[in-house]
């Protein structure tokens, strides 16, 4: 029963538009699911192929955010407006506007907490730390954090040093048996042999 009840919710949230929030709790997509429905929907002024937007990451201007390919967002925010004009425009008696476009190029990931500030692109082939705060375009080939986000290494270099790194874990033999994404087959050895180097055998 509950498996017709979860595809009933999905075909409505992908089909219709309804529901979604409904769907979002009973039916725990993932990001890939979440992004899929995103671009079925035609939310986001434009989104590429092979996204991960995680359930709860804030998109407050969605008009204004474009996607490339291979975009992971986590629980992150991405601002298209400046509030603040709001109470400007009160206390001076102006007429002012204050939106810009989010413009995230290819294989980027932006992690959790992080907020991106409008006007700003980011990448291709960038990483954004948890908890950053995005003022200015983030350049190509760059990893970025801090308050305001600032460039810490070239992508590339994170690439390279991770590798080397990864050849020393205990646990590398099943990393290459999984491929690129989740498997649900290896993830219990994959925690067991993780958790046994993090603390020792129970």
């Amino acid at each position: 029963m509950k498996a017709l009840l979860k595809r009933f919710l999905r075909y409505l949230a992908f089909e219709h538009g309804k529901a979604t929030v409904l769907y979002k709790k009973v039916c725990s997509p993932d990001g890939l699911e979440w992004a899929a429905l995103i671009k079925k929907r035609r939310l986001l002024y434009e989104i590429g192929a092979e996204c991960s937007i995680q359930v709860y990451a804030n998109i407050v201007d969605p008009r204004y955010v474009r996607l490339g390919n291979n975009v992971r967002l986590a629980e992150c925010t991405l601002l298209g407006h400046d509030g603040s004009v709001n109470m400007i425009n009160r206390a001076y008696g102006c007429r002012l506007d204050r939106v810009g476009k989010i413009d995230i190029r290819d294989n980027v990931f932006i992690g959790q907490a992080a907020i991106v500030l409008p006007g700003v692109t980011i990448g291709p082939n960038a990483i954004v730390a948890a908890g950053a705060v995005v003022t200015n375009d983030v350049p190509e080939n760059s990893v970025v954090g801090g308050v305001p986000a600032k460039g810490i290494c070239s992508l590339d270099k994170l690439v390279q040093k991770w590798r080397r790194e990864n050849e020393q874990l205990p646990w590398h033999n099943l990393i290459e048996q999984r491929g690129q994404d989740y498997d649900a087959t290896i993830e219990p050895a994959l925690q067991q042999a993780r958790a046994e180097f993090f603390f020792g055998h129970a």
